[in-house]
């Protein structure tokens, strides 16, 4: 482990963040320790926050999506991860949320974390667009099979002299 290596553990809820910075100093670990919301000011808050206390990185875990707008938030400022919460499992019992960011942070830097891919914002853009235009596609495919429908239950029999119903003239 490299001396002088601030780190952030962030576990994220639907409406907290129990969030622990971690500073290597010789063999121990020094913490600081904050609770933050999720509202879009308090995570503008908490990316204030971790600079002022000279974060570099930040190993967040979270059930679900959860943790999308605090990665938006945070991305470009310091070096995320999403550590898998089962490679961050604690001991069984009741769950403790700051001592689930401490051992994410001491996991971390011990490298046992497992971590999921999140791509990068232009790839998440062309993704999004992807999935966008394949669902309209989709959408439109349907529709035309309702009006189609709907047709042949008026007794009009109008796909049967025209190929397509849906042609545009340009």
């Amino acid at each position: 482990m490299q001396a002088n290596r601030c780190v952030a553990g962030i576990d994220v809820h639907k409406k907290m963040l129990a969030v622990v910075v971690g500073r290597m100093q010789e063999q121990s670990l020094e913490v600081e320790r904050a609770k933050f919301g999720t509202t879009t000011e308090e995570l503008e808050r908490l990316s204030g926050w971790l600079q002022a206390r000279g974060v570099e990185e930040a190993v967040m875990e979270s059930t679900g999506e959860y943790h999308k707008p605090v990665w938006l938030q945070l991305e470009g400022r310091f070096r995320l991860h999403l550590a898998q919460a089962h490679s961050n499992r604690g001991p069984k019992g009741r769950k403790r949320d700051f001592a689930d960011a401490r051992r994410m942070i001491r996991r971390f830097l011990s490298e046992d974390l497992i971590f999921s891919y999140v791509p990068d914002s232009e790839q998440r853009l062309w993704r999004r667009l992807t999935r966008t235009k394949t669902s309209m596609g989709d959408q439109r495919k349907r529709v035309q099979c309702q009006v189609e429908g709907l047709l042949e239950k008026m007794m009009i029999k109008l796909s049967s002299v025209v190929s397509d119903l849906f042609v545009s003239a340009l």
